[in-house]
């Protein structure tokens, strides 16, 4: 530890790991742990998890942390997370449910219905959530439908941290962040919509109070023996972790965007108040009551190589546990031209949230020929991810200006990933080394919270004094016309690729050769 002997705790627990970060006050050092934990899917759509499981590891990773400052006094702890996940609770504050995660997306016939009936618009208006199977609105009308017994049993729905914030502490709330996310929340009044959750089936008294995301609740004795802090240590309810991740990158001056890459990618920027997008496509989160965030996180990111690399380069896989693209694969896929001799790939291979609520086009490969190789294949796929990314900038820009973009995520610690990202964007592009960004943005939060620093910005220039965005990504002037190019006809080919998996669908749920035949003329 440095000459600092105070730090705050950042804590992020995200869908498959949670990290805890001890950050000195000065700058002078931070501390960075990880514990993992199982994504669990009992039937096809369902993602889920226990939750304490997540508690569990949460404690072991903030203990291990708090071991690593060697006695430096933590002056708070400050939480961030998911904002769409779901539990119930009887009244014993037990979970009757698992954590349905943003990813579960078992309520898709009930966005469909939601779309289809036309309520969604004026429920993205209210809520600036839009209307998707991960929207925790839709879950529990789905549990309304589905398992209404379950529902007479519970005696109380919250998300993620509402129950991490709840066993730290003993008290149940909710805060502005996480409620705005739930798709039942007016975020312009900022009360829970009372219309809506009539729509849902839900009183007002089955959801937790909101507290500012800047709330300071205190640290039990038993969770403080737990990681072996003080009993009575301020612990800061937080904001959610897309939120977070944006202060993190110190991206929260309006015309900055902060575009994360790892397994998933999401594409941020901040606004003054709630702005909700006419398109039903982008959601809009609070990181403060006067600091919002709006963007869209995709499915389909770094795990898109991934697969590529499973699948079509098995041996470059097993040589190294680099899961967004091992050297050896990426520098197969070096060697292909921008554009990929004509290879164009649609990234879908898992549903992304759609503005008709369903799972969305295929993914798919399209123009493929006898020339073209494994590694064609591969920086099709990578080049599919970017410019998905890069649609979302174009479509976010049309809402409220963006100059530049700041890079965060393992994935950019490849000069491909970077290369191509940049000259998707074409606009001046800065990458960070670190992605830690969640954990340093709550810790930051806390700071502001507990009143160490006088604004957002002061707080996250206190713990990370030397700014990791400080050298730009060059834009290749070649590279950059041949994306706007491909850019420009990505519509027209989700259109036919969605097109070709709804007829997919339909022979799927056919008879069989025949169905297929019918469907596919040329099949027969």
């Amino acid at each position: 530890m440095g000459p600092e002997r105070r730090v705050i705790l950042g804590v992020d627990v995200g869908t498959t790991a949670v990290r805890a970060g001890a950050f000195a006050l000065d700058g002078s050092a931070r501390y960075v742990r990880t514990q993992a934990y199982p994504l669990l899917q009992p039937l096809p759509g369902w993602q889920v998890q226990d939750p304490d499981v997540l508690v569990a590891a949460t404690l072991a990773a903030v203990s291990a942390c708090v071991a690593d400052t060697a006695g430096a006094e933590v002056v708070a702890l400050a939480v961030s997370s998911p904002r769409y996940g779901v539990i119930g609770l009887d009244a014993a504050l037990s979970p009757v449910t698992p954590l349905l995660t943003g990813r579960d997306t078992r309520s898709a016939e009930v966005a469909r219905d939601l779309r289809v009936s036309g309520q969604s618009r004026e429920l993205h208006r209210i809520t600036g959530t839009p209307v998707h199977p991960g929207s925790p609105l839709c879950k529990l009308i789905w549990f309304a439908r589905h398992e209404p017994y379950l529902c007479t049993a519970t005696r109380w729905w919250i998300g993620l941290k509402d129950y991490l914030v709840h066993r730290l502490t003993g008290t149940l709330v909710t805060e502005l962040s996480s409620a705005s996310g739930t798709g039942m929340f007016d975020v312009h009044r900022r009360v829970w919509s009372a219309g809506v959750l009539d729509l849902v089936g839900v009183s007002g008294s089955q959801l937790p109070p909101v507290l500012p995301t800047t709330g300071v609740l205190r640290l039990s004795s038993a969770a403080g023996q737990a990681v072996g802090l003080p009993s009575g240590t301020p612990v800061v309810v937080g904001a959610g972790d897309g939120p977070s991740s944006s202060l993190g990158m110190a991206a929260i001056d309006s015309t900055v965007a902060g575009l994360t890459l790892a397994a998933t990618g999401a594409l941020r920027t901040v606004v003054a108040a709630p702005l909700v997008d006419p398109a039903e496509i982008f959601s809009c989160a609070a990181l403060t009551e006067d600091a919002w965030v709006v963007g869209e996180t995709v499915n389909n990111g770094g795990n898109v190589v991934r697969w590529a690399g499973s699948a079509l380069e098995p041996d470059f896989r097993r040589a190294s546990d680099d899961q967004f693209g091992a050297p050896g694969l990426l520098a197969c896929a070096e060697r292909i031209p921008p554009g990929s001799d004509g290879l164009v790939m649609l990234p879908y291979l898992l549903a992304e949230r759609t503005p008709e609520g369903d799972s969305g086009p295929p993914g798919a490969y399209l123009g493929l020929r006898s020339e073209h190789s494994r590694g064609h294949l591969v920086r099709a796929a990578l080049e599919g991810v970017c410019l998905q990314l890069g649609s979302v900038r174009d479509r976010l820009a049309e809402l409220t200006p963006i100059s530049s973009v700041r890079l965060t995520g393992d994935a950019f610690r490849h000069p491909l990933w970077r290369a191509v990202m940049a000259a998707v964007l074409d606009c001046p592009t800065q990458v960070a080394g670190e992605d830690d960004d969640a954990a340093l943005g709550a810790a930051a939060l806390g700071l502001f919270a507990i009143g160490l620093a006088a604004d957002l910005k002061e707080a996250v220039t206190l713990l990370s004094p030397e700014s990791p965005y400080t050298e730009p990504v060059a834009v290749d002037p070649a590279l950059a016309t041949t994306y706007r190019g491909l850019r420009v006809k990505l519509p027209a080919l989700r259109t036919v690729v969605g097109r070709a998996g709804e007829i997919l669908d339909e022979v799927a749920a056919g008879p069989g050769v025949d169905r297929w035949a019918e469907a596919v003329p040329w099949a027969s």
